[in-house]
């Protein structure tokens, strides 16, 4: 069987299984991960954008290996193991059925008045400092974070892995993971973690704007989706969680960004879709989860597509290349025939 049928199969079976399983409690691959790096970092640490590098290098290049390691192991066996890998790959990386319970929980504890459930949950979902959240603040945060987490946790990884098969998906998580852990603007990572955080954004451009896209194709009100990304993405200052944040924010019709507190630090943003979006409801949870799931099978026919389609498209520009070739060679030799 061909390596984009392969893929094909393993991820469409391994985003089903996400569906169905979610993240384990215990043993999960990205938490073994992010062990490991904790570990490079303590042997590695010192105030400087040059150990960061090699922290990155060494950290996402060993995923990449291991992704090329096992992809070669099974290169010769049946299709079924194959896909097999392909698929226990893709079911590692992704999480967006645990995004999704998530976002459900703290929903459900805003919806039943219960705002401190709601705060002791939020870190699970991102870095907000929740004591400085009213309920509202809360809201808002789910759905800011299942926006970026669409991208970071799911989409991203879904190109890298048309693009490089298992490597690819391996290596796309590892580097997102370590943005997480070392990316951020803390006194400890601020030169530490430049590294870090500039290569993820470099690997998550392309699944950010396929999360954009998907948006808006898959949003209640598409017009919005695409005015407020046009207009407001760049005022983000992460160039991929502005054009997610800002589509998700116009194709649900509320206002996203604003004042944010992280651990003690307070950051200033411009609010998304301001002008016509309204403020985010906890019913917008919801919603945004439901928008998540649509734009997850959105990307994945993409990316599925786009691989089948690839050996085509480079068979048909090969030949017409050859055409090409042809063809002037046939005008030359007519011109040397009449000289």
């Amino acid at each position: 069987m061909r390596a984009d049928r392969v893929f094909a199969y393993g991820v469409t079976a391994g985003l089903i299984g996400d569906r169905i399983l979610g993240d384990p409690r215990r043993g999960h691959p990205v938490a073994a991960f992010g062990r490991a790096a904790a570990a490079v970092e303590r042997a590695l640490w010192r105030d400087r954008r040059s150990r960061g590098v090699v922290h990155a290098l060494v950290c996402a290049g060993g995923a990449a290996a291991v992704g090329v390691l096992g992809a070669r192991a099974v290169r010769a066996r049946p299709a079924a193991v194959r896909i097999a890998l392909t698929a226990a790959a893709t079911w590692a990386v992704v999480g967006g059925t645990s995004l999704g319970r998530e976002a459900r929980a703290i929903g459900g504890a805003l919806a039943a008045g219960d705002a401190e459930v709601a705060r002791e949950r939020l870190p699970h979902l991102c870095g907000r400092d929740p004591h400085a959240l009213d309920e509202q603040q809360i809201a808002r945060a789910v759905v800011e974070s299942v926006a970026e987490n669409t991208s970071d946790a799911v989409v991203g990884a879904l190109v890298w892995g048309a693009v490089a098969g298992v490597p690819g998906l391996v290596a796309f998580r590892a580097v997102n993971t370590l943005d997480a852990m070392v990316g951020h603007k803390s006194p400890r990572h601020l030169r530490y973690g430049w590294a870090s955080a500039r290569l993820d954004d470099l690997a998550g451009w392309p699944g950010a704007r396929l999360t954009a896209l998907a948006a808006v194709l898959a949003g209640p009100d598409r017009r919005g989706a695409v005015r407020a990304w046009r207009s407001d993405a760049a005022a983000h200052p992460s160039p991929n969680a502005g054009p997610v944040e800002a589509s998700f924010a116009g194709a649900l019709g509320v206002r996203l960004g604003g004042t944010l507190a992280y651990g003690g630090r307070v950051e200033h943003r411009a609010v998304l879709n301001g002008e016509t979006g309204r403020p985010v409801q906890i019913a917008d949870i919801e919603r945004a989860v439901r928008l998540s799931r649509q734009v997850t099978w959105l990307a994945l026919g993409a990316c599925v597509g786009a691989r089948l389609l690839a050996p085509r498209i480079a068979r048909a520009a090969r030949g017409a290349r050859v055409a090409r070739v042809a063809e002037v060679a046939g005008v030359a030799g007519v011109q040397r025939g009449r000289g």
